[in-house]
């Protein structure tokens, strides 16, 4: 997967009630999961954008946020549909983690290796980086199409 940094993406929520438009920092390039209690149960697929990176079309008042643990970060979610959208990371508040699966054309699947990032021992609390603990991989098995499934 790649993405053009300079183009804007169109995103939305499940019932397109939320539509927005945003800037990727680096492409697909920041594709990543987190092993904290909250994205293991979200299982979502993140990437980057700079806090301005995102533009919305519609919807804005329906989003509802949660925050847990420290309250620092902010995870934004249709109040409908419950899609998670994207985020404000407590790691750098000046970015957001975009979900890619309300990116339009772009499935989590579209992944075949997504680097999987210790959330548990998150770097706000200990001054290092993130230190990758994993991969998450998608292989597709057989064509289903060709093969006459569906």
């Amino acid at each position: 997967m790649q993405a053009n940094e300079s183009r804007e993406m169109e995103a939305a929520c499940h019932c397109r009630t939320v539509r927005f438009r945003v800037k990727l920092t680096d492409g697909f390039n920041t594709a990543r999961r987190c092993s904290c209690s909250y994205c293991r149960m979200r299982g979502a697929v993140a990437v980057s954008a700079d806090v301005g990176g995102i533009t919305f079309d519609a919807g804005e008042e329906t989003l509802t946020v949660y925050r847990f643990n420290t309250g620092v970060a902010q995870h934004y979610f249709c109040s409908r549909c419950g899609i998670y959208t994207y985020h404000r990371r407590r790691s750098n508040p000046n970015q957001y983690g975009v979900n890619v699966a309300c990116l339009k054309g772009v499935s989590p699947f579209d992944f075949a290796d997504v680097p999987v990032i210790d959330g548990v021992n998150h770097p706000a609390d200990h001054g290092r980086g993130y230190e990758i603990v994993g991969h998450l991989r998608f292989i597709r098995t057989e064509d289903r199409s060709a093969a006459g499934g569906d």
